[in-house]
């Protein structure tokens, strides 16, 4: 790190949705320093000349598994952490390639990742980690087949995505046990999932009492709760709980989006999933109990876009993907198109994901006094959304912290 300028940028103003042309941006350290529109640039400082090309703030992405190294999760139970680790490592590697300098992990990750990544011992995204998802018996969170007998250890190992709680006391004790093991929020399975064996789609999962008392554990440590919900009914008891960021909602209506609105609530979308679940799923051994619930979900994510659109809720970027389908993490761009415009979709992935991270000013933008995560485009993604699919094949340039990861371009020339 140390001092850059990056010059002649059209920089894309996350907040206001327009591109900015002419832009100059000093970065100093891992923040940048000030953004210049004409007037004098600073002297005897590494310059890259970005030629008119679009520079982005680094792209967020706050709905992944960095640990859900198999796409089948109940396989991971018998392996070493210490190689679910190693294969950790090569996921978040391939996200920041694709432009992804922040991650919100939905669950599975551990304090030990994040810390990898501060001290520089892995390359990959900086890391919002939930701990371990807090699940009922019986919920999206229980991996046990129907008729299993097998006794659920709360204590769940690097990668195992949710552990298994009842009871108020019991759901307090849990999600004091995450924040203390250095959890940035708390997840919640609220209602039914695809891949889980036994619930219904449909279903809600905790009592109000025992959601609520989740939600007041977060509120204590200052911050906030995400929770797995599908149907209006699981996503409308959520927010009356407390919670803040509705993943997946593929069934929203318009009364459950109206409840949203009403408490400031995020919806956190991630239709790649079932795009990839779809064509994959059947190969990759899924049951067909889950294929069922996929069918069911898969097309109505792009509906509950436009639904909390409209109602005026603010809609994140995420992704939610295992094993071998990672890669196709930068398909979400595209699968939106139908309800967003390509600068709604990369304010998603920007500003309005920094908020819901409660990082504001500090992510999400290039301003001044932000983080130095950009990235550069070869062309203009508001009119070709296609230039962020891939595996950055068209990001000839990535920073995080003012560390370049990733550079294709000329070599810095002293001004």
């Amino acid at each position: 790190m140390g001092q850059l300028l990056l010059t002649n940028a059209t920089v894309f103003d996350s907040h206001n949705g327009v591109m900015r042309p002419g832009s100059n941006v000093f970065v100093d350290g891992e923040q940048i320093a000030d953004v210049i529109y004409g007037g004098a640039l600073p002297q005897g400082v590494p310059v890259i000349d970005l030629k008119g090309r679009c520079l982005l703030p680094g792209l967020i992405d706050a709905h992944v598994h960095v640990t859900a190294v198999h796409s089948t999760l109940s396989k991971m139970v018998t392996m070493q952490p210490s190689l679910i680790t190693a294969m950790s490592k090569r996921i978040m590697e391939r996200m920041l390639m694709r432009g992804f300098t922040t991650v919100r992990d939905a669950a599975g990750a551990d304090y030990g990742l994040v810390s990898a990544l501060e001290q520089g011992l892995f390359d990959g995204p900086r890391l919002f980690i939930a701990g371990h998802a807090l699940s009922q018996t019986g919920g999206h969170g229980d991996g046990r087949a129907m008729g299993d007998r097998r006794i659920v250890c709360a204590c769940a190992g690097i990668g195992l995505l949710g552990t298994v709680v009842d009871g108020v006391a019991e759901v307090r004790k849990a999600a004091r046990e995450q924040l203390r093991g250095g959890a940035h929020q708390i997840k919640i399975m609220a209602g039914g999932g695809v891949s889980s064996p036994t619930d219904p789609i449909d279903g809600t999962q905790y009592s109000m009492d025992e959601l609520r008392a989740i939600c007041e554990e977060a509120e204590a440590a200052n911050t906030y709760a995400m929770a797995h919900a599908y149907s209006p009914r699981a996503i409308s008891r959520a927010i009356q709980a407390g919670v803040r960021t509705i993943e997946h909602g593929n069934l929203l209506d318009a009364n459950a989006a109206k409840i949203m609105k009403h408490h400031g609530a995020f919806l956190v979308p991630t239709l790649v999933t079932y795009d990839s679940l779809n064509r994959e799923g059947q190969k990759l051994g899924w049951l067909s109990s889950m294929l069922a619930k996929l069918a069911t979900v898969k097309d109505e994510g792009i509906n509950s876009i436009r639904i909390a659109r409209d109602a005026g809720v603010p809609v994140g970027f995420g992704t939610d993907l295992l094993g071998e389908m990672h890669d196709d993490q930068s398909n979400e761009f595209l699968l939106r198109a139908e309800a967003l415009s390509p600068t709604e979709i990369l304010q998603s992935a920007t500003s309005v994901n920094a908020r819901i991270l409660n990082q504001e000013g500090r992510l999400g933008v290039i301003a001044k006094g932000a983080l130095a995560d950009m990235v550069v485009v070869d062309g203009d993604p508001t009119s070709n959304l296609a230039l962020m699919t891939g595996q950055g094949e068209n990001l000839p340039l990535i920073m995080k912290g003012g560390r370049i990861y990733k550079n294709s371009l000329t070599r810095p020339q002293v001004a």
